[in-house]
């Protein structure tokens, strides 16, 4: 039932055809947006594509037509650029000054808006002075590369975000066929039977895998779970699925119009991208943690902390956001903290809910408070665990959809010397982008030290945001484990553990006396700590990295592992030595007071 489901998923990508018409076209657009547009998709009106390439394509070509058309009428010319260096060049050593600038555009509106452009993108080279022209001539074309694309382009044209969104609309609009007129059809024979089979494939282990507790057999050998050809299959597809949804959104339209009849059902208006992928997710996590209840049920632990990430992706990050965009209210992830949370402090996120009266101070507060007081007081009496693998959406998927491949996740020292240097070097990226966020916030301006701030925040999200956190994070868990995101890259996961390694009450506590070595416990660690390394020197595990998921406890068979809250003055502890006569400790004499 899975694979038929599956199947026709797949097949629905490629059902249906693209009419776009006036009524279509108008939809997404304002009416200035429309009338550049308009004379560059003529050819396309009531043209029946058969092939949502070719549409979207002929639509990609109309967008650049209808920029290049905005870039000629404002764009700063080579000949302008050859002026202002002419000027320039009068004083001795060169000096570039925006009066120069201001001279050059004196009239009209166009001059107007030149002139004010290079007061916003070039005010970082005034009163700059140079040694030679080429340097003078090298800086201006950067401010002019800044200016067509944040200047022009985002203001008068199509930029990459706004090209995407109506490349999108538009396809979903204008699509036709089976899919569309009978979503609710496809929903049931795709996500459906998906369910269905997976159901009943993990149910029935209750019974066939005999009493509760862990049963690992044959993972070496399975080519889902030990980088075989099913797994992956099964990453590559993944790979492409969030390829497509973060960069080509306008491709998947079948699939988003298919949870259409969900959408309206819960926020009264159609699907977008992001519906169907929360959708997905939370579907995932639902499905695959029924998958770990049974597989840990000898655990409570495991069974409480299960439930807890099902309920805060199902609850906290799927339907109240939803909900408050059916009430006009902000969507809003109760749960999500900046960084991780990247474009929390982003102008049109902070307007937003400045703009949205009590609720939205609320959400703002909320926030912040998360932020400066919620994770060092949480993380000191609990540790990272309380958010990484009981609330956080990320884990929650990491811990069901992607348990099976935990085992993978390297033990090596160099991986640890290459987490420790990315987690943290993505902190300080997400730091260092959001103080430019902020400062173009506060100041008006997106020039900070000659940097523009909004190429900053798109490269964070395109390369960190998109890529790293969801075609990696994701797409990589049958090659390196599930927690690759959680490891490498999220900074909230590194703020958490600085938290953690410093100032916390929290760690893994070993009995080395009954350590048999079998190695389970670092087998089965997602983040990649040699766990029986500590477990056999009866050293507790502080590690800043450790999630306190506590599969390392659950597969242990020894009873060797356990995740506690105790004082800080017992959290270090030294190595012992296990020998002959069970666990030797070393014991201080009485002192003065008479304490050990």
């Amino acid at each position: 039932m899975f694979l038929l489901g599956f199947g026709i998923f797949i097949g629905s990508f490629f059902l249906g055809g693209f009419v776009l018409t006036p009524e279509r076209l108008s939809a997404p657009l304002t009416e200035p947006e429309q009338k550049l547009l308009l004379p560059h998709v003529r050819h396309m009106m009531d043209v029946n594509y058969n092939s949502g390439f070719k549409f979207i394509e002929d639509l990609s070509q109309a967008l650049n037509e209808a920029n290049n058309q905005v870039l000629s009428k404002y764009s700063i010319s080579d000949e302008e650029i050859q002026l202002i260096i002419k000027e320039a060049s009068k004083n001795d050593p060169i000096r570039f000054t925006l009066d120069q600038v201001a001279n050059l555009y004196s009239s009209g509106d166009i001059g107007e808006f030149k002139n004010k452009a290079f007061q916003d993108y070039g005010g970082w080279l005034d009163g700059r002075e140079y040694q030679d022209t080429d340097k003078l001539e090298r800086d201006l074309y950067t401010v002019v590369e800044n200016y067509q694309t944040y200047g022009i382009i985002n203001k008068h044209g199509f930029d990459r975000f706004k090209s995407k969104e109506v490349k999108f609309s538009l396809a979903k609009s204008s699509l036709t066929g089976p899919v569309k007129s009978k979503s609710w059809l496809f929903l049931m024979l795709t996500y459906g039977l998906c369910i269905a089979g997976a159901l009943f494939y993990i149910l029935p282990k209750v019974k066939t895998e005999g009493p509760p507790g862990i049963k690992n057999h044959g993972i070496q050998f399975s080519p889902m779970k030990n980088r075989g050809w099913i797994g992956i299959f099964t990453g590559s597809f993944l790979i492409a699925f969030y390829v497509f949804l973060y960069f080509f959104p306008e491709y998947m339209t079948s699939w988003i119009s298919m949870v259409d009849p969900i959408s309206y059902w819960l926020k009264g208006d159609p699907a977008g991208r992001f519906f169907l992928y929360g959708f997905i997710y939370t579907l995932c996590i639902l499905v695959m943690g029924v998958r770990m209840l049974i597989n840990y049920r000898h655990s409570k632990y495991q069974v409480f902390r299960t439930i807890s990430v099902m309920f805060f992706q199902t609850a906290f990050a799927f339907l109240i956001p939803e909900l408050l965009l059916r009430l006009n209210r902000p969507y809003f992830d109760f749960k999500n903290i900046w960084p991780l949370d990247y474009d929390f402090f982003f102008d049109s996120e902070l307007a937003t809910l400045m703009d949205s009266g009590t609720l939205g101070i609320f959400m703002l507060g909320w926030g912040i408070a998360l932020i400066v007081l919620g994770v060092p007081v949480l993380v000191y009496f609990f540790g990272k665990r309380w958010y990484c693998s009981w609330v956080c959406g990320c884990g929650g998927l990491a811990e069901t959809l992607g348990d099976p491949y935990r085992q993978l996740s390297d033990k090596s020292l160099n991986a640890w010397k290459v987490e420790r240097w990315m987690v943290h070097g993505v902190l300080v990226f997400a730091v260092l982008m959001t103080a430019g966020v902020l400062y173009t916030y506060w100041t008006g301006s997106s020039q900070l030290l000659g940097v523009n701030t909004y190429s900053v925040r798109s490269i964070y999200g395109a390369w960190i945001g998109a890529g790293f956190a969801g075609v990696v994070g994701t797409g990589f868990y049958p090659v390196m484990g599930n927690r690759v995101w959680c490891r490498f890259g999220c900074p909230l996961a590194a703020y958490l553990g600085l938290v953690q390694r410093f100032k916390s009450r929290f760690r893994i506590t070993t009995n080395g006396g009954q350590c048999i070595s079998c190695g389970n416990c670092s087998t089965y660690c997602e983040m990649g700590i040699d766990v029986r390394w500590y477990a056999q020197r009866g050293q507790n595990i502080v590690r800043s990295s450790c999630v306190g998921c506590g599969i390392c406890s659950a597969v242990c068979p020894r009873g060797v592992l356990n995740l506690e809250n105790g004082s800080e003055k017992t959290r270090f502890n030294e190595p012992g030595l296990i020998g002959n006569e069970s666990f030797n400790k070393k014991i201080e004499t009485p002192g003065k007071n008479g304490a050990l």
